[in-house]
């Protein structure tokens, strides 16, 4: 049994910073990196590709909807074909840099809305897939098991790795509860908690104290979360102490 941890990083912009990604890139194994249209610009894409490759750590499209000023996580109406173009474009920027740092880009992770979005519409989970075949066939989807994307995934013949949250609260149906609800956001205890609990029994606690199945090859903990970087650091020590592995899901 082994997990990956991963964590959204590059989600700067120009000179405005958002957590510690050096720092986190100590701790991660893989890293979801901000491609321009939620955050990043080409800069930070290029630094922050450069710092992973240089850690051996693997390179995800952190694709989003263009949304910079809601920060990608605002519901947008955007047609399945569009999609698939703004897929495709957002895969190739990130790829130029990576390889530029002897890198490629190895996984997609859709971004707030458009995670969400997708987890629950087949149609953009589609385009989305459509635009990862297109581009390099080998790419893995990396999202919430049991929804759209994975069923999209797997009609595809793309490769699907489920994945939870540390750092989030769980809703009763597995989804993430919305983050203007109080909670929503966990504290670094419960979050260390939560982590062990997703890699060693697939389950997570859900806002009203019960439990949840969570399928995950791969543990997320959110760049621009407070205490971000400590909380990573806390729960790598706590999986390496139980005899977990923590190791690249590609």
């Amino acid at each position: 049994m082994s997990v990956d941890l991963n964590s959204d990083l590059g989600e700067g912009f120009g000179a405005y910073r958002m957590g510690d990604d050096a720092a986190m890139l100590e701790v991660v194994t893989s890293a979801n990196i901000a491609c321009g249209f939620h955050a990043g610009d080409p800069v930070i894409m290029r630094r922050t590709c450069a710092l992973a490759a240089a850690r051996g750590v693997r390179i995800g499209a952190h694709i989003a909807y263009r949304d910079p000023a809601g920060f990608g996580r605002r519901a947008m109406a955007v047609a399945p074909a569009e999609l698939r173009d703004e897929t495709l474009y957002q895969l190739g920027s990130l790829d130029a840099f990576a390889r530029a740092a002897g890198e490629r880009v190895r996984y997609v992770k859709p971004h707030g809305a458009l995670y969400h979005a997708a987890a629950a519409d087949r149609a953009l989970a589609d385009a989305i897939v459509a635009a990862m075949r297109e581009f390099d066939p080998d790419l893995a989807l990396l999202g919430p098991a049991n929804t759209e994307m994975a069923f999209a995934a797997d009609a595809a013949g793309t490769r699907f790795l489920g994945e939870g949250f540390a750092d989030r609260a769980y809703t009763p149906d597995g989804l993430l509860a919305p983050r203007s609800q109080p909670g929503a956001v966990l504290t670094p205890d419960a979050a260390l908690a939560q982590a062990l609990s997703i890699a060693r029994d697939g389950k997570a606690v859900t806002v009203d104290g019960d439990t949840v199945a969570v399928e995950a090859a791969s543990i997320c903990v959110h760049g621009d979360t407070p205490a971000a970087v400590e909380m990573a650091r806390r729960i790598r020590t706590a999986l390496d102490e139980s005899r977990i592995p923590v190791r690249p899901f590609t």
